[in-house]
């Protein structure tokens, strides 16, 4: 929690000024039993009303004061509190946008939105609470006792009895309650995992068939959160009823030894009175206390997992920023990849030099290193062994976001997003012109089906591009990572869904408009690779064999076996 104090800088006065309020409020509180205690001892027994009026007048002030009071610090409560989430949410997403995929993939997705969303709500509300009661419940307990004791000394001492009886219930029920509450926010991050598998996956589902088997399974990550809540309320549920239970047996005692002090002349019924209230008052502050301890206690576990988040160094950034030069724009010296708790290498040992405007081709089964390569150029991964250099520059060395600003990249799953198709066409380069995205679209073979539609660049994309065909989606991809011709491409397996015309055509349209563009196609296809300059054949994370198209196909056996398995009779001609 301390980590996230930081974010409470702006907010000072509202830290300060709203606890005063709330502690102006107690005090108007700590003296309505005295002024009751005046209007019983002498109001009451002297029969005098016009005494008694005046009294009641200064208790109902003392009400619309201690209200003004409570809502001024409602008010700065609130103004803290909201304006803390909102720096601390802020603060998160820009931290968690700096994390490498390293950390990312270890935390995964699901638990990272809900310590951005559940988690960080717990935690404002923490600072809202503390803002509103944890000055005022302490002050009332402590003030009635104080007023207790100048009122009866002997009688009070039920009140040093009763609070550290609570004080030992709250202090158990926080021991008990704390890591368990971090137990269920956990068991939350497995819920939203298949909240959003399932949402996203809902027509694979339905193809299959397994809605029921879906079903059977989220309901089983609720019952363990239900199950996990149920045992930590069992536990806080002790709070109020144990709490309860020794302040009334304190009230009980009271009237009890009260009434006898009454007897032998050493307390009024007034001041019975007052003592009584007194107590109710801390049983109240006792009671909201022990409530705020269970709210903070959930917010110190919410604070925890956020800090974790923090606490993790973003994406290591050099200085060095990639050159243009004529010589070798892409190279591998010796280059080993292993992803954190893997026991293999995904890569391993791979070397190869790529000169500007050729293009190299990978290819290899599934699972055998292709797009974790890929995925080494832009830096995303850092290499466990060798050197990549780009622009003779080693990419550890470089500024991440010089370094992607040469590179266009085009994912296996084309991501699009919510918007016009100018929107998405605009993400490499904001400034981009109408002339240069449809100049993109052209190469990318998508401005044929763009410009049939009604709006054209206007045309609204729905979320994921599900209003659009996998090879629409495909193609608006790469003409995406094509605006302003970045120096190096990598299209990683992305022309999947791209019937053959389709990809010569791309092929050939990179070839005459980009000329000067290194391009790495990641493909399982050899027909999409075969005029590359460079062909790279992945296996098991090894190159087994490097060279162009006819040059693999007599010295590759891996290589001759995937393009003899894809080629028909009339290919094969």
């Amino acid at each position: 929690m301390k980590k996230l104090l930081r974010f409470l800088r702006n907010y000072k006065k509202e830290l300060v000024f709203g606890p005063f309020f709330k502690l102006l409020e107690a005090i108007f509180e700590l003296i309505v039993p005295v002024v009751m205690a005046d209007i019983i001892d002498k109001g009451i027994a002297n029969n005098d009303s016009s005494y008694i009026i005046k009294k009641i007048i200064i208790i109902v002030i003392l009400g619309v004061c201690g209200l003004a009071f409570a809502l001024t610090c409602q008010y700065l409560a609130a103004k803290c509190a909201y304006g803390f989430g909102t720096e601390l949410r802020e603060a998160l997403y820009k931290h968690i946008n700096s994390l490498s995929h390293s950390s990312v993939d270890r935390i995964g997705t699901a638990s990272l939105v809900n310590r951005l969303t559940n988690d960080t709500n717990t935690v404002q509300d923490g600072v809202n609470r503390f803002i509103r009661l944890a000055v005022r419940a302490p002050f009332l307990v402590i003030g009635a006792a104080v007023m207790a004791v100048t009122i009866d000394l002997k009688l009070s001492l039920i009140f040093f009895i009763a609070a550290p009886l609570i004080s030992a219930i709250i202090f158990f029920i926080m021991r008990k309650t704390i890591p368990m509450y971090k137990e269920t926010q956990q068991k939350l991050d497995r819920a939203a995992l298949l909240t959003r598998e399932n949402i996203e996956g809902t027509r694979v589902i339905r193809a299959f068939s397994r809605q029921q088997e879906e079903i059977d399974e989220f309901n089983k990550a609720v019952d363990d959160i239900s199950v996990s809540s149920i045992a930590v309320g069992k536990i806080s549920a002790i709070l109020n009823p144990a709490s309860f239970m020794i302040m009334n047996l304190g009230i009980v005692a009271i009237l009890w030894f009260g009434g006898v002090r009454i007897d032998s002349g050493s307390l009024t019924q007034g001041e019975l009175t007052a003592f009584t209230n007194y107590m109710t008052q801390i049983l109240l502050a006792l009671v909201a206390l022990a409530n705020l301890v269970v709210i903070f206690t959930k917010s110190f576990a919410s604070a925890n997992r956020v800090s974790e988040i923090f606490d993790i160094l973003p994406e290591e950034n050099g200085t060095a920023i990639p050159e243009k030069n004529s010589g070798n724009i892409i190279e591998f010296r010796n280059v080993s990849f292993r992803y954190d708790g893997a026991g293999d290498n995904s890569v391993d040992g791979i070397s190869f030099t790529l000169k500007r405007g050729e293009m190299l081709g990978i290819i290899g089964g599934t699972g055998s290193g292709k797009s974790t390569m890929a995925s080494l150029i832009p830096c995303f991964y850092r290499a466990t062994n060798g050197e990549v250099i780009v622009s003779g520059k080693n990419v550890n060395e470089c500024d991440v976001d010089s370094l992607r600003r040469i590179i266009g990249l085009v994912p296996q799953k084309a991501v699009l997003f919510t918007g016009t198709v100018r929107d998405n066409m605009k993400w490499r380069n904001e400034n981009a012109t109408d002339d240069e995205i449809i100049s993109a679209l052209k190469t990318a073979q998508a401005w044929e089906f763009v410009e049939k539609m009604p709006d054209k660049l206007d045309t609204y994309i729905a979320q994921g591009g599900r209003n659009l065909s996998g090879g629409q989606r495909q193609r608006i991809s790469i003409a995406r990572a094509l605006v302003g011709k970045p120096e190096i491409i990598i299209l990683d397996d992305s022309t999947s869904a791209l019937d053959y015309a389709t990809d010569l055509r791309l092929r050939k349209a990179l070839r005459t408009d980009m000329a000067d563009t290194t391009v790495i196609m990641i493909s399982q296809r050899t027909t999409s690779i075969k005029d590359a300059d460079k062909i790279i054949v992945m296996d098991d994370g090894n190159s087994v064999g490097i060279g162009t198209h006819n040059e693999l196909l007599e010295t590759c056996e891996v290589y001759h076996e995937i393009y003899q398995s894809q080629m028909n009779e009339k290919e094969g001609e």
